[in-house]
């Protein structure tokens, strides 16, 4: 009789793609690899949310609308996000937009983000939010 062992399996990405963390966003925040879209990074970012990764938010922030640091709130569980629509924001734009709606427990933030590509890397700008 063969015996079967699962396979041990790595915890699949925040940004709610079906890929381990590590080969998803995690390779964005170790600074392995940059977001070739906007939405890739609206994805990543989330990800830095969920994961309190206040440098990678800051780095891929707009230095004329960065703020000085990310206030966390500890209470805040981030439970997924969902991609409504993209305007542009490929590796043949210079800008583009990611509306979304990211699920927190007790509520959802939805939004339009707007993204600018600065020395070929795409960084949030800021967002108006829709609800």
């Amino acid at each position: 009789m063969t015996r079967r062992v699962a396979a041990r399996q790595r915890p699949t990405c925040p940004c709610g793609l079906q890929q381990p963390y590590d080969d998803c966003c995690g390779r964005f925040h170790r600074g392995e690899a940059a977001a070739p879209t906007a939405e890739a990074l609206m994805r990543s970012r989330y990800s830095a949310f969920v994961k309190r990764d206040e440098p990678y938010l800051l780095h891929t922030w707009h230095p004329r609308t960065r703020p000085p640091g990310v206030d966390f709130d500890p209470g805040m569980r981030w439970t997924g996000l969902e991609i409504l629509d993209t305007t542009d924001g490929s590796a043949f734009h210079a800008t583009g937009t990611v509306t979304f709606r990211a699920s927190f427990k007790g509520g959802s933030l939805h939004e339009r983000s707007r993204f600018e590509r600065i020395g070929g890397a795409w960084v949030y700008v800021d967002g108006e939010f829709l609800d």
